[in-house]
């Protein structure tokens, strides 16, 4: 969470929005789902990223119409995370792509 933001994301406003979102959609990552998956969601995304300029815009930081609910690897995928070089399998051993 970027500074500017920390007051927003504790504010009873957010957290009301978030949840009740998060609801409205079952509590299911919204992009897993375009594709036939079913994952339970993390995060309400900001399609529109929040800045120093627009977070005290509520048709921005509280606009169901600006939130996507999408699950950890989706969050990173909408940010630009690249895919990891390795994997760790459930009994701890590590594979490494290529």
């Amino acid at each position: 969470m970027k500074d500017f933001a920390t007051s927003f994301y504790k504010s009873k406003a957010w957290k009301n929005c978030r949840d009740s979102y998060m609801e409205s959609v079952s509590n299911l990552c919204e992009d897993c789902l375009a594709k036939g998956l079913y994952t339970k969601a993390e995060i309400a995304h900001h399609v529109i990223p929040l800045t120093p300029e627009n977070i005290e815009d509520p048709a921005i930081a509280l606009s169901w119409s600006n939130l996507r609910a999408v699950c950890r690897e989706c969050h990173a995928a909408a940010h630009g995370a690249r895919d990891r070089r390795y994997t760790v399998d459930p009994s701890g051993r590590v594979t490494v792509r290529l």
